[in-house]
Protein backbone atom coordinates (compact mmCIF):
# COMPACT_ATOMS: atom_id res chain seq x y z
CA UNK A 1 0.00 0.00 0.00
CA UNK A 2 1.25 3.21 -0.86
CA UNK A 3 1.42 5.94 1.24
CA UNK A 4 2.43 10.40 0.06
CA UNK A 5 3.47 12.31 2.15
CA UNK A 6 3.97 16.36 2.57
CA UNK A 7 1.98 17.02 -0.50
CA UNK A 8 3.44 14.17 -2.39
CA UNK A 9 6.93 15.05 -1.95
CA UNK A 10 7.81 11.33 -0.82
CA UNK A 11 5.94 7.65 -0.49
CA UNK A 12 5.72 5.01 2.01
CA UNK A 13 5.55 1.66 0.71
CA UNK A 14 4.10 -0.35 3.40
CA UNK A 15 3.62 -4.22 2.09
CA UNK A 16 2.62 -7.07 4.87
CA UNK A 17 4.06 -10.25 5.05
CA UNK A 18 7.35 -10.17 3.00
CA UNK A 19 5.30 -9.18 -0.30
CA UNK A 20 8.88 -8.02 -2.00
CA UNK A 21 7.87 -9.18 -5.25
CA UNK A 22 4.74 -6.26 -4.81
CA UNK A 23 7.64 -4.05 -3.88
CA UNK A 24 9.17 -4.24 -7.20
CA UNK A 25 6.58 -1.75 -9.17
CA UNK A 26 7.43 1.03 -6.77
CA UNK A 27 11.40 1.15 -7.59
CA UNK A 28 14.01 0.42 -9.72
CA UNK A 29 15.38 -2.55 -10.01
CA UNK A 30 19.14 -1.71 -8.21
CA UNK A 31 21.10 -4.17 -6.89
CA UNK A 32 20.63 -2.63 -3.47
CA UNK A 33 17.15 -3.94 -4.02
CA UNK A 34 17.80 -7.22 -5.28
CA UNK A 35 20.09 -7.67 -2.26
CA UNK A 36 17.14 -6.48 0.11
CA UNK A 37 14.59 -8.48 -1.51
CA UNK A 38 16.32 -11.80 -1.25
CA UNK A 39 17.62 -11.07 2.42
CA UNK A 40 14.21 -10.04 3.60
CA UNK A 41 12.36 -13.69 3.00
CA UNK A 42 14.79 -14.90 5.10
CA UNK A 43 16.33 -12.94 8.17
CA UNK A 44 14.25 -13.11 11.31
CA UNK A 45 16.59 -11.19 13.39
CA UNK A 46 18.14 -7.12 13.19
CA UNK A 47 20.79 -6.67 10.73
CA UNK A 48 21.62 -3.46 8.27
CA UNK A 49 23.28 -2.71 5.17
CA UNK A 50 24.67 0.14 3.59
CA UNK A 51 25.24 1.30 -0.36
CA UNK A 52 27.09 4.37 -0.94
CA UNK A 53 28.48 2.90 -4.07
CA UNK A 54 26.55 5.72 -6.76
CA UNK A 55 26.45 8.94 -5.46
CA UNK A 56 22.83 10.28 -5.39
CA UNK A 57 21.33 6.33 -5.10
CA UNK A 58 22.61 6.01 -1.48
CA UNK A 59 20.58 3.44 0.35
CA UNK A 60 20.24 1.55 3.11
CA UNK A 61 18.09 -1.07 4.57
CA UNK A 62 18.05 -4.18 6.98
CA UNK A 63 15.47 -5.89 9.38
CA UNK A 64 14.77 -4.87 12.59
CA UNK A 65 13.63 -6.79 16.01
CA UNK A 66 10.69 -4.43 17.32
CA UNK A 67 8.92 -6.33 19.48
CA UNK A 68 10.66 -9.56 22.04
CA UNK A 69 8.81 -11.07 24.67
CA UNK A 70 11.45 -11.30 27.58
CA UNK A 71 10.20 -14.79 28.85
CA UNK A 72 9.66 -16.49 25.13
CA UNK A 73 12.48 -16.32 22.76
CA UNK A 74 10.01 -17.47 19.86
CA UNK A 75 7.39 -14.41 20.71
CA UNK A 76 9.05 -12.03 18.78
CA UNK A 77 8.07 -9.51 15.57
CA UNK A 78 10.83 -8.58 12.97
CA UNK A 79 10.15 -6.05 10.37
CA UNK A 80 12.19 -4.89 7.33
CA UNK A 81 12.92 -1.77 5.49
CA UNK A 82 14.68 -0.37 2.31
CA UNK A 83 15.45 3.31 2.69
CA UNK A 84 16.65 5.99 -0.24
CA UNK A 85 15.91 9.91 -0.57
CA UNK A 86 12.97 9.02 -2.81
CA UNK A 87 11.29 6.79 -0.63
CA UNK A 88 10.86 4.06 2.12
CA UNK A 89 9.64 0.64 2.26
CA UNK A 90 8.19 -1.36 5.42
CA UNK A 91 7.69 -5.10 5.11
CA UNK A 92 5.81 -7.08 7.88
CA UNK A 93 5.64 -4.04 10.67
CA UNK A 94 2.64 -3.93 12.97
CA UNK A 95 2.54 -0.37 14.80
CA UNK A 96 -0.81 -2.05 16.77
CA UNK A 97 2.01 -4.07 18.92
CA UNK A 98 3.45 -1.00 20.26
CA UNK A 99 1.48 0.59 23.16
CA UNK A 100 2.89 3.85 22.90
CA UNK A 101 2.74 4.84 18.78
CA UNK A 102 -0.72 6.53 18.09
CA UNK A 103 -0.96 6.23 14.03
CA UNK A 104 -2.59 9.01 13.81
CA UNK A 105 -0.42 11.07 15.29
CA UNK A 106 2.51 9.67 13.73
CA UNK A 107 0.80 10.09 10.21
CA UNK A 108 0.48 13.62 11.09
CA UNK A 109 4.14 13.86 11.76
CA UNK A 110 5.39 12.14 8.45
CA UNK A 111 3.50 14.55 6.52
CA UNK A 112 5.27 17.24 8.13
CA UNK A 113 8.49 15.33 7.21
CA UNK A 114 10.70 16.21 4.42
CA UNK A 115 11.93 13.21 3.07
CA UNK A 116 11.96 9.19 3.60
CA UNK A 117 14.95 9.33 6.06
CA UNK A 118 13.31 11.86 8.18
CA UNK A 119 10.10 9.97 8.03
CA UNK A 120 11.68 6.79 9.18
CA UNK A 121 13.26 8.55 12.07
CA UNK A 122 9.94 9.22 13.09
CA UNK A 123 9.18 5.85 12.92
CA UNK A 124 12.00 5.14 14.71
CA UNK A 125 11.13 7.87 17.46
CA UNK A 126 7.75 6.34 18.35
CA UNK A 127 9.47 2.54 18.25
CA UNK A 128 11.93 3.82 20.88
CA UNK A 129 8.68 5.77 23.00
CA UNK A 130 7.11 2.01 23.45
CA UNK A 131 10.58 1.53 24.73
CA UNK A 132 11.25 3.68 27.24
CA UNK A 133 7.68 3.07 28.67
CA UNK A 134 8.61 -0.44 28.83
CA UNK A 135 12.54 0.61 30.58
CA UNK A 136 10.06 2.27 33.14
CA UNK A 137 8.48 -0.44 34.12
CA UNK A 138 11.74 -2.77 34.46
CA UNK A 139 13.27 0.40 36.23
CA UNK A 140 10.17 0.16 38.96
CA UNK A 141 10.67 -3.68 39.54
CA UNK A 142 14.57 -2.65 39.85
CA UNK A 143 13.95 -0.09 42.53
CA UNK A 144 11.66 -2.51 44.50
CA UNK A 145 14.77 -4.88 44.24
CA UNK A 146 16.93 -3.34 45.39
CA UNK A 147 15.03 -2.56 48.79
CA UNK A 148 14.34 -6.33 48.31
CA UNK A 149 17.99 -7.25 48.44
CA UNK A 150 18.09 -5.54 52.24
CA UNK A 151 15.10 -6.87 53.56
CA UNK A 152 15.23 -10.27 52.51
CA UNK A 153 18.80 -11.83 51.20
CA UNK A 154 17.89 -15.37 49.99
CA UNK A 155 17.92 -17.98 47.08
CA UNK A 156 15.00 -16.25 46.03
CA UNK A 157 15.81 -12.58 45.60
CA UNK A 158 19.52 -13.79 44.09
CA UNK A 159 17.11 -15.71 41.32
CA UNK A 160 14.98 -12.16 41.00
CA UNK A 161 18.21 -10.53 40.37
CA UNK A 162 19.40 -13.12 37.32
CA UNK A 163 15.56 -12.48 35.93
CA UNK A 164 16.05 -8.59 35.84
CA UNK A 165 19.63 -9.13 34.50
CA UNK A 166 18.22 -11.16 31.54
CA UNK A 167 15.61 -8.57 30.93
CA UNK A 168 18.05 -5.89 31.07
CA UNK A 169 20.17 -7.83 28.22
CA UNK A 170 16.89 -8.26 25.94
CA UNK A 171 16.51 -4.49 26.23
CA UNK A 172 20.19 -3.84 25.31
CA UNK A 173 19.83 -6.36 22.48
CA UNK A 174 16.82 -4.69 21.37
CA UNK A 175 18.48 -0.87 21.20
CA UNK A 176 21.84 -1.68 20.17
CA UNK A 177 21.13 -2.27 16.96
CA UNK A 178 18.44 1.18 16.59
CA UNK A 179 21.23 2.88 17.55
CA UNK A 180 23.13 1.41 14.57
CA UNK A 181 20.36 2.32 12.58
CA UNK A 182 21.43 6.41 13.50
CA UNK A 183 24.85 5.71 13.06
CA UNK A 184 24.02 4.21 9.31
CA UNK A 185 21.99 7.05 8.57
CA UNK A 186 24.54 9.62 9.25
CA UNK A 187 26.75 7.49 7.04
CA UNK A 188 24.62 6.63 3.94
CA UNK A 189 22.88 10.35 3.49
CA UNK A 190 24.57 13.81 3.51
CA UNK A 191 24.60 16.29 6.44
CA UNK A 192 20.98 18.24 5.85
CA UNK A 193 19.40 14.94 6.99
CA UNK A 194 21.36 14.93 10.44
CA UNK A 195 19.63 18.40 11.25
CA UNK A 196 16.12 17.48 10.94
CA UNK A 197 13.81 18.08 13.59
CA UNK A 198 12.09 14.81 13.74
CA UNK A 199 16.38 13.30 13.38
CA UNK A 200 17.36 14.88 16.13
CA UNK A 201 14.35 14.01 18.44
CA UNK A 202 14.71 10.55 17.63
CA UNK A 203 18.64 10.39 18.61
CA UNK A 204 18.01 11.94 22.01
CA UNK A 205 15.40 9.22 22.83
CA UNK A 206 18.05 6.44 21.47
CA UNK A 207 20.37 8.17 23.68
CA UNK A 208 18.31 8.17 26.41
CA UNK A 209 17.67 4.50 25.82
CA UNK A 210 20.92 3.51 25.27
CA UNK A 211 22.24 5.62 28.63
CA UNK A 212 19.72 4.39 31.10
CA UNK A 213 20.66 0.67 30.17
CA UNK A 214 24.38 1.47 30.72
CA UNK A 215 23.06 3.04 34.00
CA UNK A 216 20.53 0.22 34.90
CA UNK A 217 23.70 -2.66 34.05
CA UNK A 218 25.87 -0.80 36.68
CA UNK A 219 23.58 -0.95 39.00
CA UNK A 220 22.64 -4.54 38.37
CA UNK A 221 26.34 -5.33 38.67
CA UNK A 222 26.49 -3.60 41.81
CA UNK A 223 23.43 -5.39 43.34
CA UNK A 224 25.15 -8.68 42.72
CA UNK A 225 28.46 -7.67 43.76
CA UNK A 226 26.62 -6.60 47.28
CA UNK A 227 24.56 -9.74 46.83
CA UNK A 228 27.82 -12.01 46.68
CA UNK A 229 29.49 -10.19 49.66
CA UNK A 230 26.82 -10.93 51.84
CA UNK A 231 26.14 -14.42 50.57
CA UNK A 232 29.51 -14.98 51.25
CA UNK A 233 30.13 -12.91 54.31
CA UNK A 234 27.62 -15.54 55.90
CA UNK A 235 28.39 -18.48 54.53
CA UNK A 236 31.64 -17.23 56.21
CA UNK A 237 30.34 -16.72 59.70
CA UNK A 238 28.59 -19.94 59.41
CA UNK A 239 31.89 -21.85 58.91
CA UNK A 240 33.33 -20.36 61.47
CA UNK A 241 30.15 -21.24 64.01
CA UNK A 242 30.40 -24.60 63.24
CA UNK A 243 34.14 -24.34 63.53
CA UNK A 244 34.51 -22.98 67.02
CA UNK A 245 31.03 -25.16 68.07
CA UNK A 246 33.41 -28.30 66.84
CA UNK A 247 36.74 -26.59 68.80
CA UNK A 248 34.61 -26.46 72.00
CA UNK A 249 33.17 -29.61 72.11
CA UNK A 250 36.91 -30.83 71.67
CA UNK A 251 37.42 -31.81 75.55
CA UNK A 252 34.48 -33.42 76.10
CA UNK A 253 35.21 -36.07 72.64
CA UNK A 254 38.94 -36.47 74.22
CA UNK A 255 37.87 -36.89 77.84
CA UNK A 256 34.64 -39.02 76.73
CA UNK A 257 37.15 -41.12 74.24
CA UNK A 258 39.56 -41.79 77.50
CA UNK A 259 37.12 -42.66 80.07
CA UNK A 260 35.09 -44.76 77.75
CA UNK A 261 38.41 -47.04 77.41
CA UNK A 262 37.42 -50.76 78.63
CA UNK A 263 40.79 -51.43 80.25
CA UNK A 264 40.75 -53.36 83.89
CA UNK A 265 43.16 -51.37 85.43
CA UNK A 266 41.70 -47.31 85.36
CA UNK A 267 42.31 -46.05 88.55
CA UNK A 268 39.61 -42.89 87.94
CA UNK A 269 36.78 -45.78 88.18
CA UNK A 270 37.42 -46.53 91.55
CA UNK A 271 37.55 -42.97 92.89
CA UNK A 272 34.81 -41.65 95.12
CA UNK A 273 34.15 -38.10 93.53
CA UNK A 274 35.32 -39.36 90.00
CA UNK A 275 32.73 -38.37 88.22
CA UNK A 276 32.79 -34.75 89.48
CA UNK A 277 36.29 -34.70 89.24
CA UNK A 278 35.67 -35.39 85.23
CA UNK A 279 32.82 -33.39 84.92
CA UNK A 280 35.59 -30.43 86.63
CA UNK A 281 38.15 -31.36 83.89
CA UNK A 282 35.80 -31.51 81.34
CA UNK A 283 34.43 -27.59 82.74
CA UNK A 284 37.95 -26.29 83.10
CA UNK A 285 39.27 -27.61 79.87
CA UNK A 286 36.70 -26.21 77.77
CA UNK A 287 36.69 -23.05 79.24
CA UNK A 288 40.30 -22.46 78.90
CA UNK A 289 39.66 -23.43 75.35
CA UNK A 290 37.19 -20.93 75.13
CA UNK A 291 39.04 -18.08 76.64
CA UNK A 292 42.26 -18.95 74.54
CA UNK A 293 39.87 -18.59 70.95
CA UNK A 294 38.65 -14.98 72.71
CA UNK A 295 41.97 -13.73 73.12
CA UNK A 296 43.27 -14.60 69.94
CA UNK A 297 40.16 -12.79 68.42
CA UNK A 298 38.85 -16.10 66.41
CA UNK A 299 35.28 -15.74 67.96
CA UNK A 300 34.71 -12.70 65.45
CA UNK A 301 30.88 -11.67 65.81
CA UNK A 302 29.38 -15.23 66.75
CA UNK A 303 28.59 -14.45 70.32
CA UNK A 304 27.03 -10.79 69.13
CA UNK A 305 23.42 -10.37 68.18
CA UNK A 306 23.12 -8.70 64.19
CA UNK A 307 21.51 -5.11 64.06
CA UNK A 308 17.67 -5.52 63.50
CA UNK A 309 18.57 -3.76 59.65
CA UNK A 310 21.89 -5.51 59.21
CA UNK A 311 22.81 -6.93 55.25
CA UNK A 312 24.28 -9.80 57.22
CA UNK A 313 21.85 -10.95 59.72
Amino acid sequence: MEHTFNKGRWSWYELKQSETDEAAKYVEQNDSYRRWSEETKKNMSSILQVDTSERGEEALWGSLVYFQDVEDKERRRVFHFYLTKKRLITDNLDLSLLDKVDETVMRKKLDEAECPVEGFMIMIGDLMSHFLAKIDMFEVRLRDLLWQIREKNNIEILDQTAKSRHELLVWQNLIIPILEIKYGIEETFDDDVSKGLYFKRASKRIERAHMLLNEYDKQLKAMVELENTVSTHRGNEIMKTLTVLTTLFTPVTAWGAIWGMNFKNMPELEWKLGYIFSWAVIAVSTLALYVYLLKKGWMGDILRGKKKHSFFK
